[in-house]
């Protein structure tokens, strides 16, 4: 009992336990503006849904890393590039539920193979790029309107290198400091878990379409949110972080709805919250959630839905996330499970020798 107590005890504690952090304290503005301008445009031009894809492009902000101007700006641009690719696939492959899961899977497992082969698997790693796969995999197939919502995509990513360029102009310094080395990365290893992730990403899908849910992607985002622990501990603190912090970001989205906000008024509220999520989200996880939810929802839902329907958006968005978090659990034993690792990794290793012994037949 006193093991249990003090077990609950250290995890309350983590849920207000503020992390000390040497981000830079403009960042998160940088965010909300690369977020903001695009909204405030597509208000402005009475078309919210382009300003929302805008926004979509304007996370990738958040990949500046480097204290080098000409590496960070590359980067950047790669990443304004995987951001574009990503929503692009997702679209392509929308036209069927069946096969949507297994290109889900398999990109899943292409980005998440790609990073952590270029070292490149720093927060926020492949979040983003699995993000809007996600989402526009879910989206009705409609042909025609792809280079239209690409092109609006396209348009943030310019936007938003734009911004970057002239944020590391005013804050940049020049730096002589060695670049750290990243840690050699363990071939199989990173197979091994590449193949978890593209594999859960896919189950997830594949349950929010057999439920047949009016927004899907609401499960697979989950998962993959809480799949991005580093250890079996962290993740299942994260899930239930998650599933906490959405309750509570649901009950203040629900007060704020019954208010009927403008769309400018929520476009404003987007904005506010993006720089409130940004100055959070790497000190406190739990508390973050709650602002990331009250984000995601009005990004997400429109204004008539959310308005006219606020319970049962509320119910379904809740319940979404609560599948999706247990998924992500259940990926993320497994994702850091070490028999699991150890027996997979031998297996690709023994295919591969099998397969180099047949070929060396062959050839004789």
């Amino acid at each position: 009992t006193a093991h249990l107590y003090g077990k609950t005890k250290r995890m309350i504690k983590s849920f207000f336990k503020f992390n000390v952090t040497n981000r830079q304290w403009h960042m998160p503005i940088v965010a909300g503006v690369s977020v903001g301008i695009p909204l405030l445009l597509g208000w402005f031009l009475n078309n919210i849904e382009a300003g929302k894809l805008g926004t979509l492009a304007g996370l990738s902000i958040l990949y500046i890393q480097s204290n080098r101007l000409v590496e960070r700006m590359i980067f950047l641009m790669l990443c304004s590039f995987g951001i574009m690719t990503s929503y692009t696939i997702g679209l392509l492959f929308s036209f069927n539920p069946y096969l949507a899961p297994f290109a889900l899977a398999l990109f899943s497992f292409g980005v998440h193979f790609s990073l952590h082969k270029l070292g490149l698997n720093r927060p926020p790693g492949n979040f983003f790029f699995i993000m809007l796969a996600s989402m526009a995999i879910c989206t009705p197939f409609h042909l025609e309107s792809i280079p239209e919502k690409v092109g609006y995509l396209a348009m943030g990513t310019i936007l938003t290198c734009g911004i970057g360029l002239i944020y590391s102009l005013l804050t940049l310094k020049e730096t002589n400091e060695a670049e750290v080395k990243r840690p050699p990365q363990k071939k199989y290893t990173n197979i091994v878990e590449s193949l978890t992730f593209g594999l859960f990403m896919g189950i997830s899908l594949a349950v929010a379409f057999s439920l047949k849910l009016e927004k899907p992607y609401w499960i697979p985002i989950s998962c993959l949110a809480v799949m991005q622990g580093i250890s079996t501990k962290h993740i299942g603190m994260r899930a239930a972080q998650r599933i906490i912090g959405t309750f509570l970001g649901l009950v203040i989205t629900w007060i704020i709805a019954l208010g009927n906000p403008s769309t400018l008024g929520i476009v404003i509220g987007i904005i506010l919250l993006q720089v409130i999520v940004e100055f959070l989200i790497v000190r406190n996880y739990a508390v973050s959630v709650i602002f990331i939810t009250v984000l995601t929802i009005f990004l997400a839902e429109t204004g008539g839905d959310l308005l006219q329907n606020t319970n049962q958006v509320f119910f379904a968005r809740f319940i979404d996330i609560v599948i999706g978090s247990v998924i992500g659990i259940i990926g993320g034993w497994i994702l850091y499970h070490e028999k699991i690792h150890f027996q997979a990794t031998m297996h690709i290793k023994k295919s591969k020798v099998v397969m180099k012994k047949m070929n060396f037949r062959k050839k004789i």
